[in-house]
């Protein structure tokens, strides 16, 4: 059997020897970093021989039932109470004004004064007319009463009697129609002086001392506005109104209080909420053809006159509430085509999925009804960490960092975590952690 040189080797037995010690090399230098580097699903466990590293850290929430009350976000416009236009009617010269413009006025209250001059007039001309009429019923009423027991006496004719008894009827009828003319002329007189016509805040004068007012046309001088309580005119769509209907019929929703958004939260422009709630006075029975809307009305208390007419607020109708429901943190819920999400931390740190059934959403929350247990710790940030094959998981207390999102914040507007991608057939590899470790890396196979 002939022999071969040690240092004559076949060239390509040589390259495949070198070949498959430098794969070996490379395996065994990836499976000591994974060692060294402790990942959760090594060989071992968590804190297991080898110096693994401790099981990675997530955010959770630990859910509880509580009763949440349901309500719209809607903007609004304020109005006065009362308003009334103060307008002259009587025609003449405006001699002053007798009162401070912006401020606070009373009903009856004094606040222009126009010449009475010539009403006085009439109205004297008027008196005299009385007391002239008044002394013709006199006269005629003593010749009545004479002629009564003569005509019984046929001392005079029937003809004569019954002519004074005419004429002490007509001069009855000038004294009502003097006694009409007086008051007329009084009233006239009495619309010299401007009074005001209901309690209020009174803007600017029209008008200044001088200038000709007219009751014909109706001179415009201020204008009076009630702004304790405000009216505040709001609308709601339709499909709102008929799905919350719809949902207290059957009895899914508890109303809140005796009537149906009976209370309403005000939102002012800067964001901070208004100290006194409003009352819903009326919800109109008419749908808006153009828009598909339906008008309410509320009134909202303003004793230290904060809000003015004509502001827009937001409107937070308070219509119905859930007993028994869980607020979660948007970002701790995956929403896909196959439903709604969340991550559940177990007892001893196993992570897993469960299907929730959402209502809504509630101060930058949502509202779960379905699918939580009080207790359970609900994953709210690190299901990043899962993608590294992590069975288990080391629970720790959520803190946001950063106030979330409005009432009325649409759920697009959920924070962009890991565990919010939707889980759909396309997005496998944020819904792969749930159920199971990630596959490890080609090298350490």
């Amino acid at each position: 059997m002939s022999q071969l040189h040690p240092h004559r080797l076949p060239a390509v037995p040589r390259r495949a020897l070198l070949a498959s010690t430098a794969a070996l090399a490379l395996a065994l230098g990836a499976c000591g970093n994974r060692d060294g580097q402790g990942g959760a699903g090594g060989p071992g466990g968590a804190g297991g021989p080898g110096g693994q590293m401790p099981p990675p850290e997530v955010a959770v929430i630990a859910v509880q039932p509580t009763t949440v009350a349901l309500g719209t976000e809607l903007p609004g416009r304020l109005e006065p109470s009362r308003v009334a236009q103060v307008r002259a009617q009587a025609t003449g010269i405006l001699q002053k004004r007798v009162f401070t413009e912006g401020s606070e006025v009373r009903a009856g209250q004094t606040l222009y004064q126009i010449d009475p001059a010539p009403y006085e007039a009439a109205l004297q001309s008027a008196q005299a007319g009385l007391a002239q009429a008044r002394a013709q019923l006199a006269q005629a009423g003593a010749l009545a009463a004479r002629y009564k027991p003569l005509v019984a006496a046929q001392a005079v004719s029937q003809q004569e009697y019954d002519a004074a008894a005419a004429a002490e009827q007509a001069a009855k009828a000038q004294v009502a129609a003097g006694e009409a003319a007086v008051r007329s002329a009084g009233i006239n007189r009495a619309y010299a002086t401007v009074s005001a016509p209901i309690s209020g805040r009174i803007g600017r004068s029209m008008v200044t001392e001088g200038a000709l007012v007219s009751a014909q046309e109706g001179t415009q001088l201020a204008t009076i506005q009630q702004i304790n309580p405000l009216y505040l005119n709001i609308t709601q769509s339709v499909n709102d109104v008929l799905q919350l209907r719809q949902a207290l019929a059957v009895g899914k929703l508890a109303r809140a209080g005796q009537a149906e958004a009976a209370r309403v939260e005000i939102v002012l422009e800067n964001g901070q909420r208004y100290g006194s709630d409003g009352r819903l006075l009326f919800t109109d029975l008419t749908v808006d053809p153009a828009t598909g809307q339906v008008s309410l009305r509320a009134e909202v208390p303003n004793p230290r006159g904060l809000l003015l007419p004509g502001m827009y607020v937001r409107a937070r109708l308070q219509q119905a509430q859930i007993d028994g429901a869980m607020l979660v943190p948007q970002q701790a819920v995956t929403r896909g085509s196959q439903g709604d999400m969340v991550l559940v931390v177990g007892p001893e740190g196993q992570v897993m999925p469960r299907p929730v059934k959402v209502e809504g959403v509630k101060d930058g929350q949502w509202i779960v009804t379905q699918g939580l247990a009080a207790g359970e710790q609900v994953m709210v940030e690190g299901a990043m960490k899962l993608m590294f094959g992590a069975k288990v998981v080391k629970p720790v207390p959520w803190s946001p960092k950063k106030p979330q999102g409005g009432a009325g914040q649409p759920p697009a507007a959920a924070a962009p975590d890991a565990s919010a991608a939707p889980m759909t057939p396309g997005a496998a590899s944020a819904a792969a952690p749930a159920s199971a470790p990630a596959p490890a890396p080609a090298a350490s196979r």
